[in-house]
């Protein structure tokens, strides 16, 4: 199994979600974060005053997939995220030794 954690901007998300469940995923986690990469944050007007955003408002998706589907769901992010514009986001990809359903017990692929 492997973990597939994505960094997008907020704006893309109703478009990956939409291409991974056509692909077949049952369920993911969606968490508002803040951070910046090469980005390196930018600079907004409030009120006539100039002030720096270091840290940009992104989605990050975690998502537990059996190794044969995982590069199907990395390319469908990537596909669906991408707006060619600094700041897209990022996917890494993590091994996963296990996973258990707590409600049923079942393990490994079945508990996805």
């Amino acid at each position: 199994m492997k973990l597939v954690t994505a960094i997008i901007k907020p704006h893309t998300l109703d478009e990956v979600r939409d291409t991974l469940s056509r692909l077949g995923v049952s369920g993911m986690t969606v968490t508002e974060v803040k951070g910046f990469g090469r980005q390196k944050g930018h600079t907004e007007i409030y009120r006539g005053a100039e002030y720096t955003v270091d840290f940009i408002p992104k989605i990050k998706l975690d998502i537990v997939v059996g190794d044969e589907q995982a590069d199907a769901v990395i390319e469908g992010i990537k596909s669906s995220a991408r707006t060619g514009s600094i700041g897209d986001g990022k996917i890494f990809v993590s091994d996963i030794e296990q996973a258990v359903r707590i409600r049923t017990s079942e393990a490994g692929n079945d508990a996805i």
